[in-house]
C-alpha cells in the first residue's frame, strides 16, 4: 500500500496531471490514511514494526565494513531480539509464579529453551528515561541492584550492539554461589518502544574467571513502552531465560530466578527516584 501511495503523489507533480480534478484531493487522503495505518494503535503493532526493521537491518549488515567477529555478535544480538519478541509475542500457556502490588512474573516451558520468566510492571518514568539508565548508565548498574556485583562493557559494535561481562552476586545463604556472564547485547529504540535484548556469547578478552561459574542465558529481553493510561508511566516486559550450570535444585532456580526479577523491579524503582531527586537538588 504504502509504494503505491508514494507513486500517487509522485504522479501528482507532474502539471497536467495536477491539474486533473480530485487527483490532489485523493493523494491526501491516501496518504493520512497510510500514516494512520503504521501509526495507530494495536495490540502487536511493536512486535511487528521490531520484525519487519530488524529483518532490513540483518539484510545490510554483510554491506557494512565490520570484521567477521563483529558482524557475527550484531547477528546474535538481532537473533536474540527475534527470539524474545517471538516468546513475549505468544500469550498463551504462561502461569503466575508470584504477584506483589501489581508486579507480576509469569512463567511457562519452552522446548530446546527450559523455563523462562516473564515480569511484568508498572513504572513511574519515561520509557526514554528508563532506557538511558538501563542502556546508557549500564556499567553503573552495581551501584544500586545488589543482584550485580558489576558490569563491564567489553565492546562495542555499531550503534545497537554490546559485549558485556556481568558478575553475580551471591544470593543470601551462598544458595548459588558466583556466577558470571558474557553477554552480547541488542539495544534498540523504535518510536516509544525501546528494546534491551541479549544472549550468552564468547569473547577472547573474557575467559572463564576462577572463583564463578560461567552461567549462560538469553534469549532475554527488556521491552520499555509508554502505558496506555498515561504515557509518562511505562510498561515494564522483562523476559528472563537462564542456565545457572552446577547442581542446583530446579525448586530453587524457579525461587531465586522469580525473586531477582521482583527485586529487580523495586531496585529500579529507588534508582530513577533518588535519580529524579538528585535532579531536582541540582536544578
Amino acid at each position: 500500500m504504502l509504494p503505491a501511495t508514494f507513486k500517487l503523489c509522485a504522479g501528482i507533480s507532474y502539471g497536467h496531471v495536477r491539474s486533473m480534478t480530485g487527483l490532489r484531493k485523493t493523494a491526501m487522503v491516501a496518504i493520512n490514511h497510510e500514516m494512520k495505518r503504521l501509526s495507530g494503535p494495536g495490540p502487536n503493532r511493536w512486535i511487528s514494526q521490531v520484525r519487519r526493521r530488524s529483518s532490513l537491518l540483518s539484510g545490510r549488515i554483510e554491506e557494512t565494513p565490520y570484521s567477521e567477529a563483529e558482524i557475527s555478535y550484531m547477528k546474535q544480538g538481532e537473533e536474540a531480539l527475534q527470539k524474545s519478541i517471538s516468546i513475549l509475542g505468544d500469550q498463551s500457556g504462561w502461569k503466575m509464579e508470584t504477584e506483589a502490588n501489581g508486579d507480576k512474573v509469569l512463567s511457562k516451558m519452552l522446548p530446546d529453551i527450559g523455563k523462562v520468566f516473564k515480569l511484568e510492571v508498572v513504572l513511574d518514568q519515561r520509557p526514554d528515561h528508563l532506557y538511558g539508565e538501563l542502556v546508557g548508565n549500564m556499567e553503573k548498574m552495581g551501584e544500586w541492584n545488589p543482584s550485580v556485583k558489576q558490569v563491564t562493557i567489553l565492546q562495542r559494535v555499531g550503534p545497537d550492539t554490546l559485549v558485556t561481562h556481568e558478575m553475580a552476586a551471591e544470593t543470601p545463604g551462598n544458595i548459588v554461589g558466583p556466577r558470571d556472564f558474557v553477554s552480547v547485547r541488542c539495544a534498540k529504540r523504535r518510536g516509544s518502544t525501546c528494546f534491551l535484548a541479549g544472549m550468552s556469547t564468547n569473547h577472547p578478552d573474557m575467559p572463564e574467571q576462577k572463583g564463578f561459574v560461567r552461567a549462560e542465558n538469553g534469549p532475554t529481553c527488556i521491552v520499555m513502552r509508554p502505558s496506555a493510561e498515561d504515557p509518562n508511566k511505562t510498561r515494564f516486559t522483562w523476559l528472563l531465560s537462564i542456565d545457572l550450570k552446577g547442581w542446583i535444585p530446579k525448586a530453587v532456580v524457579n525461587q531465586v530466578l522469580s525473586q531477582t526479577q521482583v527485586d529487580f523491579a523495586q531496585h529500579l524503582r529507588q534508582r530513577m527516584a533518588a535519580s529524579d531527586m538528585g535532579a531536582a537538588l541540582a536544578c
